[in-house]
């Protein structure tokens, strides 16, 4: 029956994060100790007052359908968020909540890209940025950046990529998986490129936006001239541990707010009422919990790069961002333990899980395929075990 399926899914890629978390859990099912250093969740619990909020809203009967947009006060409360933090005006007729980020994603990709159209992305991104353009049947044109340039694209890169075709610019910052934060000076080069293609839409993707390490969050929906075709993404998963409770949402132009309701109302109608009902406490509430967060994954990174550095052969951009290292391993490629010889980045991810029992995931899956990403969302304890794993497996390779 497989020969009947849709040629849709010939286009597109299942998640390499999913996949290797699947392995993982494979071989812990065996009884075998595997730390997951694959998957980008954070280990908290979500905060109390937030929680408090949704045990309320189930005993106050918010169970029944919710517009499709959401609940008009959710989306208030996405506009004081946004007012709060980035000091950026919307509207709630601006806003549309969803079943997470990813779903924002799809639907904004979906509502703008046409089949050969190109969509601008820099390396490393997130795996599922180029699925959903494949998905949409655009054309993805990757930018590669350097560990040495901070994993972040110029301007001159930005202009010398665009084509009569392109018709949107894709990105995140903090960045997944590199750990890259744009600066306001970096945007500003980046946004006098698109005042000059005034038919280029901007995806800005800032789930990670409470994670930084290196000050205030800069948006790029903060140009004037840009702002009409900005669609910035966010959600409550990394930065409220919220990752199950599946809210993200678009903020935009109403004709790009539109079309995502269009799209939503027939996907899902609307995103689950108790955890919009939740979200409100978390977008206007106390932010401690999330900034306590932060601190420790401070501590985390710092003590990740130390063991990172004291390995032979990794070369490792320090994060601004986000909570994983994405170490260049192509030291590594040609070397063997004797049975096993490492070709590759897949080749090296797969080492280690099936060698040192922990789990990552290859920089293919991310457009750079010299570099694992290695997730530090897990306890201090595990992390210095897992890195005591890989430096003894690493040491086997001759």
């Amino acid at each position: 029956m497989s020969n009947q399926l849709s040629s849709l899914l010939d286009r597109f890629n299942e998640p390499e994060t999913l996949k290797m978390a699947q392995l993982g859990r494979e071989l812990s099912a065996k009884g075998i100790d595997v730390i997951n250093l694959s998957l980008g969740e954070p280990d908290f619990d979500t905060p109390q007052h937030i929680k408090d909020a949704a045990i309320k809203a189930i005993n106050d009967n918010w169970s029944h359908y919710t517009p499709v947009s959401g609940f008009l006060d959710a989306r208030e409360a996405v506009c004081s968020k946004l007012k709060r933090d980035n000091d950026l005006e919307y509207k709630p007729a601006n806003i549309i909540l969803s079943t997470g980020a990813k779903q924002s994603l799809a639907m904004a990709i979906l509502a703008i890209v046409d089949a050969n159209e190109e969509v601008i992305i820099p390396t490393p991104y997130w795996v599922t940025y180029s699925e959903l353009v494949k998905i949409a049947g655009g054309k993805v044109v990757s930018v590669r950046t350097s560990v040495e340039n901070g994993f972040k694209i110029t301007a001159a890169e930005l202009e010398a990529a665009i084509t009569p075709k392109t018709k949107m610019f894709l990105f995140s910052s903090p960045c997944n998986p590199s750990g890259a934060v744009y600066s306001k000076e970096e945007l500003t080069a980046l946004a006098e490129v698109f005042k000059q293609h005034p038919e280029i839409y901007i995806i800005s993707d800032e789930i990670y936006e409470y994670i930084n390490y290196v000050g205030k969050h800069e948006s790029i929906a903060q140009f004037p001239e840009l702002k009409d075709r900005v669609i910035l993404i966010n959600g409550l998963s990394k930065g409220f541990a919220m990752t199950g409770w599946r809210l993200g949402y678009i903020a935009a132009s109403l004709d790009i707010v539109k079309a995502a309701d269009k799209l939503q109302g027939q996907f899902t109608s609307a995103t689950c009422s108790i955890t919009q009902k939740a979200a409100i406490a978390a977008l206007t509430g106390d932010l401690t919990p999330s900034l306590e967060m932060t601190a420790e994954f401070t501590l985390r990174k710092n003590l990740t790069l130390e063991l990172v550095k004291q390995i032979p052969g990794l070369k490792c951009f320090n994060p601004e961002g986000a909570f994983y290292v994405f170490p260049d391993v192509s030291a590594y490629f040609g070397k063997s333990d004797g049975t096993t010889t490492i070709h590759n980045a897949n080749d090296l991810c797969m080492y280690l899980l099936n060698t040192a029992f922990v789990s990552s995931v290859m920089g293919d899956a991310f457009g750079e395929p010299n570099c694992i990403r290695f997730s530090y969302a897990a306890s201090q304890e595990n992390i210095k075990r897992a890195w005591a794993r890989i430096t003894e497996a690493l040491a086997k390779l001759k």
